[in-house]
């Protein structure tokens, strides 16, 4: 019995369950020092333009642009899609700040909506009450990488004449009834944070689907600059034209994220094993009326992202994340409504106005999810998990 117990706390000081961990395929390494001897390393050359190509091939996508980071990729999407002073935007209250701030830069208002338990992402039905003559843009989230209700909320837009752009942070390789995500509204935004299933540290894209954008996006990615042009030869000299900031990717960190994206199908198998464990282990929880659980519906098929767990109570939760922390297992709380924030309170809103999603917020905890989270070390997070669950929920 000593050596047994001695075993298993020796087992819990090596091991250790971080939220998130970089993958690395093995070829990242060789195409950055290529990137490197190429002494070609801002945006759009080589290796960036190999990433765009594969993009539109593999998903369909209109033009891509690479940016800095998603926050970068929508604060574009924003100028795009001429969002003025006084406008007002549809998002969910629960997502990150980056959506919110790339409509408050431009001046415009966001208009918070409640989100559906299933899947956290906006509450469809719940749109066109906000919409009102100020309207002009829904910004939807695809949460955990669960694909929002594309069709309805293309379907409202177009009804009412607004623009969408599709916060896909967290959902590319991920299918909406056949289609990406990403390839149907007019502008969508993705990640490549270390956090994402396909990362270079800190990296984006904005794909413009509405081709008669895209002139406009080739400006605004070069400073509001018409460099574009003389570099296809079509002028001598290039000037400043119109707003525009440095929408541009580094040429090093495209060939960091060539590598990820060239190996997507394989990164999605070995998540898609995280995914199947935690169902597993949670379900029954979930049928006891203990918790909830993520539940896409059939017509989409995930890339994996993320995985969820909404609690009965906000005190099952808190004990859940400290017990998990005691065994070096580190699940997170997710976000903090943007409605409720300090930023929210600027704009009128109180966390009573959207209290299905405040009340959600409060008990929702994301698992550790990452693609090395496999064999021993997913072993020891779902008995370590199975263990906590069992102190507080006791047979």
């Amino acid at each position: 019995m000593l050596i047994a117990f001695i075993l298993v706390h020796i087992r819990r000081i090596i091991i250790n369950i971080p939220f998130n961990l970089p993958y690395l395929t093995g070829a990242e390494e060789s195409y950055l020092l290529e990137a490197l001897r190429s002494r070609e390393h801002c945006g759009n050359r080589e290796f960036a333009q190999k990433c765009i190509a594969l993009l539109q091939e593999r998903y369909g996508f209109g033009s891509v642009f690479l940016t800095p980071s998603c926050t970068a990729a929508m604060e574009m999407g924003a100028i795009l899609a001429d969002l003025q002073p006084g406008d007002e935007v549809i998002m969910p209250s629960y997502t990150f700040s980056s959506t919110a701030n790339a409509i408050v830069l431009r001046g415009a208002r966001p208009v918070f909506c409640d989100v559906a338990p299933d899947t956290m992402n906006i509450d469809v039905s719940r749109i066109e009450a906000l919409i009102t003559p100020r309207t002009k843009m829904i910004a939807p989230i695809d949460y955990a990488g669960i694909p929002c209700d594309m069709d309805a909320i293309q379907q409202i837009a177009g009804k009412h004449g607004l623009t969408v752009m599709q916060d896909a942070a967290q959902s590319l390789h991920s299918i909406y009834r056949g289609k990406p995500c990403g390839s149907q509204a007019p502008l969508a935004a993705f990640s490549f944070h270390e956090s994402k299933n396909f990362s270079c540290g800190e990296g984006g894209a904005l794909v413009v689907n509405d081709p008669a954008l895209v002139e406009r996006a080739l400006i605004l990615q070069e400073k509001g600059t018409d460099r574009a042009l003389v570099l296809k030869g079509a002028k001598s000299k290039y000037s400043w034209v119109d707003l525009g900031s440095s929408y541009l990717l580094s040429d090093l960190l495209a060939a960091v994220l060539l590598a990820q994206l060239q190996q997507a199908e394989e990164i999605t198998v070995q998540r898609s094993r995280i995914t199947e464990a935690y169902y597993r282990l949670f379900t029954s929880y979930e049928q006891k009326g203990c918790l909830s659980l993520p539940h896409p519906s059939d017509d989409v098929t995930l890339n994996h992202h993320a995985y969820f767990v909404i609690f009965d109570r906000t005190e099952s939760q808190q004990l859940f994340l400290s017990l998990c922390r005691q065994k070096s297992i580190y699940p997170y709380t997710g976000y903090l409504p943007l409605h409720s924030s300090v930023m929210g309170r600027k704009f009128g809103y109180q966390p009573e106005d959207l209290s299905l999603t405040e009340a959600l917020a409060s008990r929702i905890v994301r698992l550790p999810f990452y693609t090395d989270l496999q064999g021993e070390q997913l072993e020891y997070c779902l008995e370590g998990m199975q263990g906590v669950l069992g102190r507080i929920y006791p047979c």
